[in-house]
């Protein structure tokens, strides 16, 4: 279907991998985004402002009769912040986190996820017409709020990445 595209850095984002992985366990969404950090974004990190990168997936099945059917839907959230003392440069998501000593080493986890599942085998129909919009971004709504008000309306922090693909008939 499409792909589009936001990001006012040096280096235009995209998805360099969007899979859809259908299996005996379901479907799983498999991405990789490509970006480089924007030195103001890089500098608001390295003064101690944690940024956060959410990616979401919704499964729909097609109908004719009606508006789509919603199947599934599943959303991720990573926290990346820089930690002083230490110099080095933390991912959080859920209940687990992990120290990198560099900020494109954090930056290469928060890019990609594998295996992502996004609905049992018992929820796609055999015969069924599914599609999948997934969405990446930098969510500014979580970063301080003196802050959001500074960066309104600068381009730099627009991260979003957006695709609708169809799931190949099983």
């Amino acid at each position: 279907m499409g792909c589009f595209a936001v990001w006012a850095g040096e280096s235009t984002p995209e998805l360099s991998v969007f899979e859809l992985v259908r299996s005996d366990d379901g479907l799983a969404v498999n991405f990789a985004a490509r970006f480089d950090l924007p030195p103001s974004v890089e500098d608001a990190l390295l003064k101690g402002v944690p940024l956060h990168f959410v990616a979401e997936a919704a499964l729909f099945r097609e109908r004719w009769y009606w508006r789509d059917q919603p199947v599934g839907r599943v959303s991720r959230t990573w926290r990346l912040a820089y930690q002083p003392l230490t110099r080095s440069y933390r991912v959080s998501f859920g209940g687990l986190s992990q120290n990198f000593d560099s900020a494109a080493e954090a930056v290469s986890v928060v890019r990609r996820m594998a295996g992502w599942r996004l609905a049992e085998p018992g929820q796609l129909e055999a015969g069924g017409k599914y599609y999948v919009e997934f969405s990446y971004k930098l969510d500014t709504t979580l970063l301080p709020r003196p802050m959001q008000i500074g960066i309104g309306g600068q381009p730099e922090w627009l991260l979003q990445l957006e695709k609708v693909q169809r799931l190949p008939a099983h």
